[in-house]
């Protein structure tokens, strides 16, 4: 099987177990989004949907957030972790995007690193889920299933990106990533893969070799 042929299996299988391809950071606004985002970093998905409910009742704009102080927003982030340098990058964000983009988040992802605190991994969510560009968020769940699938050779996220890009149909690349870090939670576990019940057990590289559980 080429690896056009695996990727677009992979595709129509994740696709048929996880019909709903969602993010699960919950957020209102696209500055929501790429907010939850930047304190998703070695952070649960789930823990930060705890907390930014309180930090959007008490900042609800981006002007909000470019005028707040560094110790208020810390206060509400610090269960995140790393929240000094994650309260001053939010700030920092907003401030730019004020000053250098009307307030409006960009929509290339060179723009987007351009913001503190954002990097590729941000800039493509933000690219595919508010924008509807093709996309390809390498996260662990994607890094680790593509590199199981036999997809990409490498760990390095920028890599596998690009990897990516020229295997995914562009229309389905976000959506793949979104469903393989369901896929990672609900299945392919880190350090402890259930093969036997996955979904894509018959192309995967991992499920057919001597390792596979």
């Amino acid at each position: 099987m080429t690896p056009e042929k695996r990727a677009q299996a992979a595709v129509n299988a994740l696709k048929k177990e996880y019909p709903e391809a969602i993010c699960s950071l919950e957020a209102r606004s696209p500055f929501e989004l790429i907010v939850a985002a930047r304190l998703a970093a070695q952070c649960t998905d789930a823990r930060v949907n705890t907390i930014t409910p309180a930090l959007f009742e008490k900042y609800k704009t981006v002007e909000d957030f470019a005028n707040a102080q560094v110790q208020d927003v810390e206060e509400i982030v610090r269960p995140c972790g790393f929240y000094h340098t994650k309260a001053r990058d939010i700030i920092a964000m907003a401030q730019k995007l004020i000053s250098d983009f009307g307030g409006e988040l960009p929509q290339t992802i060179e723009e987007l690193i351009s913001l503190p605190g954002v990097g590729r991994k941000t800039a493509n969510l933000i690219c595919g889920d508010v924008f509807g560009q093709p996309a390809v968020v390498a996260d662990t769940h994607l890094i680790r299933i593509s590199n199981l699938l036999g997809l990409v050779d490498s760990k390095n996220p920028q890599k596998v990106e690009m990897q990516l890009r020229e295997l995914l149909p562009s229309e389905e690349s976000n959506d793949f990533c979104h469903r393989c870090v369901l896929h990672g939670r609900a299945v392919c576990i880190a350090r402890r893969p259930q093969c036997p019940k996955c979904c894509l057990k018959d192309i995967c590289a991992h499920a057919g070799s001597k390792d596979a559980e």
